[in-house]
């Protein structure tokens, strides 16, 4: 087992316990005047802030104030105006209002992985939302928040709220449900509050944000790309890349890309797009938010991996590319294919119902026809994971630690380029 690194001798270790009384005094549905944060877009940094004023606020870049622009206005179910603005690389400082945003750190030595964080109303599975326990992201941000990242990366599915609260439920009780404001606020922005001052941020579009879920939210106010039109029907778009010095980071949007069954259509778009990466001339690392080769099940078959992506993988991927960063399935899995194929690493146990069907231990199970070398799994509990440089010269060589909503180390991995120890 590879050393367990000594995380929270660098960072202040909060308790669940703590966290229940603080939410005693914060109820779920609390509001908050504004919303700001740093993220990662096609087009580089951006700042952005989400207000219930009709106009933008003033920034202070560098000292000197800059306005803010209009990502997307007010709109039906979305009383909130989403605004954006553009950062230079050579920036400073930045603030809106009273508060310094975070900026980029030249060389990122820890990088939060977080995903599959809202709370599941949906027809029959109903998690019960009020209570954090059962729907532990807000304790949990707050604490992966003291971790003090560099980078957080969202893996997707950040939307879960879709059907009523059934009635007489206790458990979620008062939840709104649907695409609107209100969803997008208690099942992200809300729970979130801390950690969005932390770092800047990169969010990947899961299938909870295609365009009959939660796709208008997340066209307004997460897309990395300009906002269009508020259909939140958005077609899959070009990767964007985010250069960490030493890794590059390809963002790519595969939220529609079928799943049990491979469409060739979409294997070739999607298999030019990782072609594509060959040119890059350092290691590569992919967040997408459906893993290409995973389990989510071992019984009564192997399932889990995207049929799709699979064979897009086959015809495009190339060898510069060492990892995989991965949602969609609600547990914590790493997997070494032995050089045959990138490192999967899946990252879904943020808040949604859990799974508790994925192998612990997968060596030698063969997935689409790739076998497992090395594959380990953690089910039924709540977390998140950190990816940390082993040092400030080796750039393929991290650590990856997977952490409960108690901050307890679950599991601690070394990743040497597509090769794993845990």
């Amino acid at each position: 087992m590879y050393p367990i690194p000594t995380l929270f001798d660098k960072a202040v270790t909060i308790s669940i316990a703590t966290f229940f009384a603080l939410l005693v005094h914060m109820p779920q549905g609390e509001a908050a005047e504004n919303y700001q944060w740093v993220q990662y877009t096609s087009e580089g940094l951006e700042a952005r802030v989400i207000t219930q004023s009709t106009s933008c606020p003033t920034a202070l870049v560098d000292g000197v104030q800059t306005t803010m622009t209009i990502r997307a206005g007010h709109g039906a179910n979305y009383p909130v105006t989403v605004c954006a603005l553009p950062l230079p690389s050579i920036i400073k400082t930045i603030a809106v209002g009273d508060q310094e945003l975070p900026l980029p750190k030249s060389r990122p030595q820890r990088i939060l992985l977080l995903g599959d964080t809202g709370c599941r109303l949906k027809r029959e599975s109903v998690q019960a939302c009020n209570d954090p326990v059962a729907w532990p992201f807000r304790v949990g941000s707050h604490l992966a928040a003291a971790t003090q990242p560099d980078l957080i990366i969202h893996v997707g599915d950040f939307h879960y709220r879709e059907t009523p609260c059934p009635e007489n439920n206790a458990g979620c009780v008062g939840s709104p449900f649907g695409d609107n404001w209100d969803v997008w606020q208690q099942d992200f922005f809300s729970p979130v509050d801390k950690l969005l001052e932390s770092a800047p941020w990169v969010m990947v579009r899961g299938n909870h944000e295609e365009c009959e879920r939660g796709g208008k939210g997340w066209a307004r106010t997460l897309d990395p790309y300009p906002w269009a039109a508020d259909s939140g029907c958005l077609g899959s778009a070009a990767p964007y890349l985010v250069d960490l010095v030493g890794i590059t980071l390809a963002v790519m949007d595969v939220s529609t890309a079928a799943e049990d069954a491979a469409d060739q259509l979409q294997a070739t778009h999607f298999s030019e797009q990782y072609a594509a990466l060959a040119h890059i001339d350092q290691p590569v690392w992919v967040a997408q938010h459906r893993p290409i080769l995973a389990l989510d099940r071992i019984q009564p078959e192997l399932a889990g991996d995207n049929k799709t992506l699979a064979l897009a993988a086959k015809q495009g991927m190339p060898s510069n590319v060492q990892t995989i960063l991965s949602g969609h399935h609600h547990a914590f899995e790493i997997l070494d294919f032995a050089n045959v194929s990138p490192i999967q690493v899946v990252a879904g146990n943020g808040g949604d119902e859990l799974s508790f069907e994925v192998p612990v231990n997968s060596d030698g199970l063969v997935i689409d026809g790739v076998k497992v070398n090395y594959g380990r799994a953690i089910t039924g509990i709540f977390g998140y994971s950190l990816l940390e440089r082993v040092n400030d010269t080796a750039d393929s060589s991290w650590t990856l630690s997977s952490f409960d909503y108690n901050g307890k180390l679950l599991m601690a991995c070394e990743l040497q380029g597509r090769a794993v120890v845990c």
